[in-house]
This record gives structure tokens, sequence and C-alpha cells, in this order.
């Protein structure tokens, strides 16, 4: 449906500022639709139409709730698609619809051209089409709730991903391991020390024979334990290795490639919104807005932009990071010299007039996701001008304080709740644990605890998908533990040591 004539001459105004400062986009495509219709979009994630399962229309309810009590309201919504659609919510302002469509051309850019979006279905809104005709199929043929029962199984895994995986290759050509067909490993041989007969027992005792022969005999148990290396990728082992039925195995394709197209979403959520309060600012501030609406726009924006006590703003703190890299590249505020000028006079008044910080920003949002534009843009001095800290809970005195402000500290803690974006990082070590082909995970300990009564359904729903036991090993109040499901009832055990956290390819003994 076509826009209104003054929104369709508002979209050729923006569409032309954000061209000529550098913005390039898919063809974006705006429709106009109430708040009941902005709704059901949030609760599908922005998308027309999506398979059936109960927990849209679950969103779709507490979004309407929250609306009728005037808790939120939805200006605009944006789906990464080619075309790149939008939606704007009737019965906003001339100025709300000129500052949403400034944002959503700021995030079209995004889309396009961050690297991690690279891989994303471009025909997503085609495909999701597809996905919803395939799962009804499935509904219709063996019934609601043998499918909506094995679909909240896989959506119960669905952010245990591997987010180096999108760089490989095609997400549908899935890797063969490559100790499929490995080989029957010979016997170990331990290389004795040559010795004369009667000095043999001294040169090569046998106890240390013995020693060496376990040692041996546990690396090649280890050589031989399938898979060879962790797999992250949890969803693509279990549709390559789980016995599955046909439709089975396609549902659960259908959520792994879903999951993929959001991930970028996840990972970028801070410079993706930052980057487009970036150009929303820009364009209004110098180029869109009439004078009567200055004062509606700043009351608008510093809605946005507005950060809660305790909690963290993406657009604001995206929004200031960019500004922040701008205002250094054009300053010179980076490299050894400034890095080695201790005279605070000097550095207050440092300007090399080098221009560069357009350029910069344009590089940073086409190569960074959230924790590396963190990791290598975070200052100190960014930190304590946006008056940064670290908090946590008293429990002497039952309140929250603030814990620290120092630099490392308040970066750690940041890099930390964007790791996996916020979720903890889970492993499969070994899909035959004890002979009896139970699978065995591993929780890599990157200061991300497990909610356990979470874990416990988790396991649950892999058993139930792969067949037999699962077990998942982890850090329970600074113990190792092994919980497990069998499918009927969740088990719990202590162990002796987990494997630690970084070293590559290890697993547990």
């Amino acid at each position: 449906m076509p826009l209104p004539r003054e929104l369709a001459e508002l979209q050729e105004r923006v569409e032309h500022e954000a061209i000529r400062h550098g913005l390039r986009t898919f063809r974006v495509v705006f429709e106009v639709v109430d708040y009941a219709q902005m709704n059901q979009l949030a609760a599908y994630t922005g998308f027309p139409v999506r398979y059936p399962h109960w927990r849209w229309g679950m969103e779709f309810e507490q979004l309407s709730r929250s609306y009728r009590y005037g808790l939120h309201k939805i200006y605009e919504m944006v789906i990464n698609n080619d075309p790149t659609y939008a939606y704007l919510l009737e019965g906003n302002t001339l100025l709300d619809q000129k500052l949403v469509m400034a944002h959503v051309y700021g995030h079209a850019d995004f889309f396009r051209n961050n690297v991690y979006f690279a891989h994303t279905d471009r025909k997503m809104v085609d495909t999701m089409a597809n996905h919803a005709t395939r799962v009804r199929r499935h509904r219709d043929r063996l019934g609601v709730e043998i499918v909506e029962r094995f679909l909240d199984a896989c959506l119960s895994i669905e952010d245990l991903l591997d987010p180096q995986a999108v760089f490989l290759g095609p997400l549908e050509n899935l890797p063969a391991e490559e100790d499929d067909a490995s080989p029957e490993p010979l016997p170990p041989v331990v290389r004795k020390l040559p010795a004369k007969d009667y000095l043999e027992p001294y040169v090569n005792p046998p106890e240390w024979l013995a020693e060496e022969r376990e040692r041996l005999a546990a690396r090649r148990r280890l050589e031989r334990r399938f898979p060879r290396r962790p797999v992250r990728d949890v969803l693509g082992f279990l549709l390559r290795h789980a016995p599955l039925e046909g439709w089975e195995r396609d549902v659960l394709s259908i959520v792994r490639k879903e999951a993929y197209y959001f991930l970028p979403q996840r990972q970028t959520k801070i410079m993706n919104e930052g980057w487009a309060c970036t150009w929303h600012t820009h364009l209004l501030e110098h180029h869109l807005l009439d004078d009567s609406e200055v004062i509606d726009f700043a009351d608008h924006h510093s809605g946005t932009v507005a950060t809660l006590p305790g909690r963290l703003n993406p657009y604001k703190l995206g929004i200031e990071l960019f500004r922040d890299i701008e205002f250094r590249w054009n300053t010179g505020r980076f490299g050894r010299e400034w890095e080695e000028c201790d005279d605070m006079a000097e550095r207050a008044h440092w300007d090399r007039k080098l221009g560069l910080g357009r350029e910069k920003i344009f590089e940073v949002r086409r190569v960074h996701n959230d924790l590396t534009f963190l990791d290598e843009f975070l200052t100190e001095d960014f930190c304590r001008r946006q008056k940064l800290f670290v908090f946590g809970l008293d429990r002497q005195r039952d309140a929250w304080v603030i814990q620290s402000r120092e630099f490392e500290k308040v970066k750690e803690a940041l890099l930390f709740q964007l790791s996996n974006g916020g979720t903890p990082v889970i492993e499969i070590v070994d899909a035959n644990f004890r002979n009896r082909a139970e699978l065995l995970l591993l929780h890599r300990h990157y200061g991300v605890d497990l909610r356990l009564d979470w874990a416990r359904e988790v396991l649950r729903s892999i058993a139930s998908i792969w067949r037999r036991p699962v077990h998942l090993e982890t850090i329970v109040d600074g113990r190792p533990k092994r919980l497990g499901h069998d499918g009927n009832r969740p088990t719990e055990e202590d162990i002796e040591a987990v494997a630690a956290p970084g070293a590559d390819g290890a697993v547990p003994a």
C-alpha cells in the first residue's frame, strides 16, 4: 500500500540526505500500521508471517497489555531484507515520522554494510513465509501437539550457536567431522631409553613404563573421541547426528536457520542502535528540522537515549561512542604520540585537525561487532565522561551499591556482559559418553553462571532430540558438577574437575 503523499515526499527528502551523506542501503519500503498491527509485527519479530507457535500469541498479549497501560509505544520497526521493510505507527506526528525514517535509514545502512550481516538471507520475508507453510503442513499431518512439543524443544536451545560458523561457508553445508571414519588406533608404544640388561630396571623403571603406557592410552582414547574437537554449534550437531525423523529434521533446520539470521542483531545491538541514532540526530539537526520542531525533537530524542538507574541503554552508549570516535579521529587523539603525552593541559587542547572522523566511523560500522567495538574504542576518558561504574548487591546492607569506577573493571564488566550475548558458552565434547551413545556437554565458565532450573529443562529438551541421556559439566557454587537428564528425570553428581576454560580442545577426563 503506497504511503500518503505527505509521507512519500518526506521519505524522498530523508533518502536524499542519507545518500548524500554516504549511507548505502537497499531500497527502503515503508508501511503505515495501527498499534494492533504494530504489536502483532513486534510479536513476530518484525515479520508479517511466522510459523505457528504459541509463543507469538503470548508475546502479542504482553505487548498489547503494555501498550494499553501506557508502559510502551513502538514508534518503528525495520527488517534486514532486500528491499528493507519498515513500519510507521499510524497517529505519529509528522516530526515522529521524520525521526523514525532517518533512524530507519541508519539501520538499513548498517544491515547492508556490516560484515556480520553479510551471510544473512536478504530474502528472509519470503523465507519466513516458506517456513510457516512447511510447519503448517507438518501440523496438519501429525497434529498440533506433536509438532509444537518438538518446536518447544528446539526453541529452548536456539541460542546454542557458533558465532564463527557463518564465516566458514553456507550454513546449509554442514561440515563433516574429521574423525567420522578414523581407523582404529594402534596400541600405545612406549619409547625406552637405551640401557644394558642389568641397568634396565633402573633406566626404564617398570612403574614409569606402566604410567607412560596409561598416559599414551588416555591420549589415544581422547583422539578417538567423537567429535574430536568441542562443537559449539549444538543445533548443527544435532541436525547432523541426532536420530530424527524427516519432519523433525526439517523443523530443527528451520529453527537453526532463523537463529543464525537473528544472531548478528544480538551481536551488534549497541552499534546498530548507536549508528541509527547518530544519523537520525545528524540528519534532523542539520537538514530536516523546521525551527518549530527543535524543542519537540530534543524532547523525543532525549527520551530515546535516557538511561535509567542501574540499566545500560544501548542507544545512549552506541551514539556517544560513535561521537567519541569521530571526535578523536578528527582531532588526532589516537596513536603513539597521543598515548605517550602526559601533559594534561596539552591533552585537553589537543587538535591535529586531521578530519578523519567520518571516514573512521564508516570503517568501524563495517568491520566491528559490539564486543570488538567496546574492546577497541572504549577509553578511560570516555568512561569518566559518561560516569560509568560497576554496581552490585551489598548483602550486609541489602542494597545495590557502586562497587568500582576503575576503568579496567568497568570495561571487563561490559565485555563479560556482551560475550556470547550474555548467555553461557556450551559445547558438545563427547557424543559417546561412557560408551553408551550419551551426549556430554561442557559449560565454558566465562563469567556467566547457569540457572539450574533452566539448565535442567534445556537438558530435558536436548535429551528428547538426542533420544538418549544428556549430561552437562559445569560449576555450581564453586564446585564441579555434572547435571544430567534421561528424558524422564534430572540427575546431578559431583565430579573431580571440569576442563579449564579457554584451553584449546580441552575436554573432561
